[in-house]
């Protein structure tokens, strides 16, 4: 089926977030007294804040009535942060510019509320160009359930088959597989050897490398 529309995660693969995301979430399990490896952090990149904290509470045995608050205080520092400090990843102003042309439908599928979103997308100067975004927010599951891309495609008015996502987390993969969309993953440098990126259809370096050969071999 010929792919019509183009969905985007966004931390980590068009604003280099995630090492803010890592400051707000480690300093937040700090408070509680436990601590993060760089290892243990990426082992849980691309889940919601809820889950997220959820997840290293359970490991490390912390009194999970105070998970509400943490969750606050990591989306409160997560929001300061990348407001002041996020920048573009490399090629994101390429790749709009190439899908725009095409006429493709744009979307964007995060994990991160809207209120990030929304700052990202204005911070990047996105905004007009997206026909739709969706917020695994306001989901009862989060990636790797597909979910959040499944609600994008129908925003977009365009069945799953018809899109194409990139992605930067093994579980936005899962998560776009499990839609039956195509996927890129643009995974960090210090993890690109890793085998679960055949999980994609097409792995790179960063965003300027998608040409239209690499369209077509879609």
């Amino acid at each position: 089926m010929k792919l019509l529309a183009v969905i985007f995660d966004m931390d980590g693969l068009l604003i280099d977030s995630e090492p803010l995301w890592q400051e707000a979430g480690k300093e937040t399990l700090e408070l509680y007294n436990a601590r993060l490896t760089e290892e243990q952090y990426h082992s849980s990149t691309g889940l919601r804040s809820k889950e997220w904290v959820h997840w290293w509470f359970s490991h490390f045995k912390i009194d999970m009535k105070q998970c509400e608050d943490a969750e606050k205080t990591i989306i409160e520092r997560a929001l300061m942060k990348i407001g002041e400090n996020g920048i573009a990843m490399p090629g994101v102003d390429y790749i709009f510019d190439f899908f725009k042309k095409k006429n493709f439908r744009i979307g964007l599928a995060s994990s991160s509320p809207f209120s990030i979103i929304e700052i990202v997308a204005e911070k990047l100067r996105i905004r007009s160009l997206l026909h739709a975004i969706s917020s695994a927010e306001v989901l009862e599951y989060g990636k790797p359930h597909p979910q959040v891309f499944l609600d994008c495609a129908n925003q977009l008015g365009v069945s799953p088959l018809e899109c194409l996502v990139f992605e930067d987390s093994l579980n936005g993969i899962i998560a776009a597989k499990a839609a039956r969309m195509k996927c890129v993953a643009v995974p960090e440098v210090s993890f690109r050897k890793h085998q679960n990126w055949v999980l994609a259809d097409l792995v790179l370096n960063s965003l300027e490398e998608f040409t239209e050969s690499k369209l077509n071999s879609l």
